[in-house]
């Protein structure tokens, strides 16, 4: 009896516990996808050197200018604005304006959004304001095709599709070829105000 007293219970064999886990770490390894960030979809302009410098005459008047500060304080038009989402409506009444009022663009083709940041202006303010500026175009391209602005940019992720491409392309007014409301944003050399 003395003998059954020191017999420890039945051991697991844990010799393939090593290999289970190396097959579950595989098994992860290879049905995970990692997310890739995608950052800003723009096209940057090229390298100074390989610039041609052309002198382009813009009517004051078909400039609609934003300015953020280091301090993020946004200027519009030369007027302080604090509710980021109102510059959308202001920028469609500019690109809308069809000659309308004297102090806007001459029609949609002609206006032109300019973004100016300084050095020190943070991250979240300048993506908000490119989201709103961005977000007009996207509007008044929904508007005229009887959409919502996430209904167009769905439907601008699959051009693939013949109907969405004709659908697209009324909504940013393709007229034989060319784009008669084009989304015109030029974001101008931050001024080395405020950052380093």
């Amino acid at each position: 009896m003395a003998r059954g007293r020191n017999r420890g219970g039945p051991e697991i064999n844990s010799s393939s516990m090593a290999d289970i886990a190396f097959l579950l770490l595989i098994f992860f390894l290879v049905t995970t996808t990692i997310a890739n960030d995608k950052g800003l979809t723009m096209v940057l302009p090229p390298k100074p050197d390989e610039q041609e410098i052309i002198d382009i005459k813009i009517k004051e008047k078909n400039l609609f200018k934003v300015l953020i500060n280091s301090a993020d304080r946004i200027l519009v038009e030369g007027e302080v604005v604090t509710d980021i989402p109102s510059i959308r409506q202001m920028v469609k009444d500019h690109v809308l304006n069809y000659g309308k009022d004297p102090e806007k663009s001459d029609s949609p083709k002609d206006a032109i959004v300019s973004l100016k940041t300084d050095r020190g202006t943070s991250y979240e303010y300048f993506i908000g304001v490119l989201d709103e500026l961005q977000g007009a175009y996207y509007d008044i391209y929904a508007e005229r095709v009887g959409l919502t602005n996430a209904e167009w940019r769905e439907l601008a992720s699959d051009l693939k599709d013949p109907s969405n491409k004709e659908i697209y392309d009324r909504g940013r007014g393709v007229i034989d070829g060319e784009i008669t409301i084009p989304m015109q944003i030029s974001i101008a050399e931050p001024t080395k105000i405020g950052g380093n």
